[in-house]
Formats: C-alpha cells, structure tokens, sequence
C-alpha cells in the first residue's frame, strides 16, 4: 500500500481532483492536513475502523499517514499557501510518498485566488513553492513526480485520470470522473474556498468572470511575471 500526495497552489482544481478520489471508495482521503497544522497547530486524521485522530507535529501526521498507508492507499491532497518547513527543509522524510502534481494557466489563477482573497501575497501564489518541492521529492525520491494540467482534466479527464492511476498504481476506476454534487465536513473551515467542488459533478471549466485581472492590475502582473517562469518549469513535466 501507499500514500499518494498531491500537492497544488490554491485553484487549481485540486479539490476536485479530492472529491474524485472520494468517489473511489477504495482510497482514504486526506485534506490539506499540513495547511491545517500549520494554521491551527494541530489536524484530525483518518484513522482504522472509521475512528479519528488528532496530531499536533510533521511528525505525528507523517506517521500516521505511513500507518494508514499500510492497510489502504492513502490520498492526501495539499496546497501551498504557506511554506512548510518540514517538507522543504527535509524532504526525504516523505521520500517514500507517491508525488503527484497539479497546476493550472495563471492567469485565471491568480485572479481567482485575488477575488477569494485580496490580501493574497506573491509567495502565496504558490508556484514558486510547487516548482521548488518538485525538485526536492524528485532529488528525495529518486523519481519524477507525475504533473497534472487542470486544462487537461477538462478537456479530457479519462485520459489524465489513467495517466494519475497508471502512475501511482491505483486501479483506473472511469466512473468515479462523476459524481453527485455534495458538501463534505472536512471543507468547512475554509467552506468558500471550495463551493465550486461542493457544487461540481465532475471536471468542467470553471468561467468566472473576475473585476481584477493581470490586464488591469499592476499587482497582479507583478504576480504573474514573478510565477509564470515557475510554472513554466513545472508545467514542463506534464504529460
């Protein structure tokens, strides 16, 4: 058995991606525990026979999710809105991690996570974070993670899916690319964040239109100037 970790910058689509995982029912879902750990200072996991449990240490969630992983694949879905030291500073501690990646045009992007979020910061952007950890689990691991476009889960998710399944050794399960639209608890604490997967029943192009753009944002330019060479390296990867 496994863990399977993908790791993404906010908007990306990953929560999608989550829910998908969900629809499976043979894979225990985690959602952004290190995000919660570092927000919170401590996260509740999964545990054996439909129990919980607490951890309040990098330490404790990276065992715990190694336990689990030993009985039932395990899919942990994370973004990068902070940089977490434990996974930059000593990425061979999750070495033994199945990497997967998820990346998305940043143009749309980066107006999104503004209209959320008008405080966002360039750092929180993320891709400056995601281009760094690919580097550091492939240098840990020994191989390249998987990268997954959003536009391609649109534009053909059995196709990206297989490619996910076939990489990570999970069996390709096609009717899990639909489901019915639901809200889940472990999306209520940041809930707004997630209203287009609570309300989604599959992979669809998200056509928001934003007030704020890099068209019209001197601030936001200066984000997609800074993230665009990042994403670049990353999206580079993708199949």
């Amino acid at each position: 058995m496994s863990v399977i970790a993908l790791w993404a910058h906010s908007r990306s689509m990953s929560t999608a991606f989550l829910r998908m995982m969900v629809e499976r029912g043979d894979v225990t879902t985690v959602h952004e525990p290190w995000l919660a750990l570092t927000e919170t200072g401590q996260v509740t996991l999964p545990a054996e026979a439909d129990e919980v449990t607490t951890v309040y240490s990098d330490t404790e969630l990276r065992d715990h999710l190694v336990r689990l992983g030993q009985s039932r694949p395990v899919f942990v879905k994370e973004v990068v809105d902070y940089r977490y030291p434990y996974l930059f500073d000593t990425p061979a501690e999750v070495a033994s991690f199945t990497h997967a990646f998820i990346v998305r045009d940043p143009r749309p992007t980066i107006a999104s996570h503004y209209a959320m979020k008008p405080s966002v910061t360039c750092p929180e952007i993320g891709f400056e974070r995601l281009a760094e950890l690919f580097g550091l689990f492939w240098s840990a691991s020994g191989r390249k993670p998987l990268v997954l476009r959003a536009e391609r889960l649109v534009e053909d998710p059995l196709v990206a899916v297989r490619a996910f399944c076939d990489y990570t050794g999970l069996a390709f399960v096609p009717e899990a690319i639909t489901w019915q639209p639901t809200d889940r608890p472990e999306w209520g604490r940041h809930r707004a964040w997630h209203l287009d997967a609570i309300n989604s029943s599959g992979f669809v192009s998200q056509r928001n239109a934003y007030e704020v753009t890099i068209d019209n944002s001197a601030l936001l330019r200066s984000f997609y100037d800074h993230h665009y060479p990042f994403y670049e390296r990353i999206v580079q990867h993708a199949d």
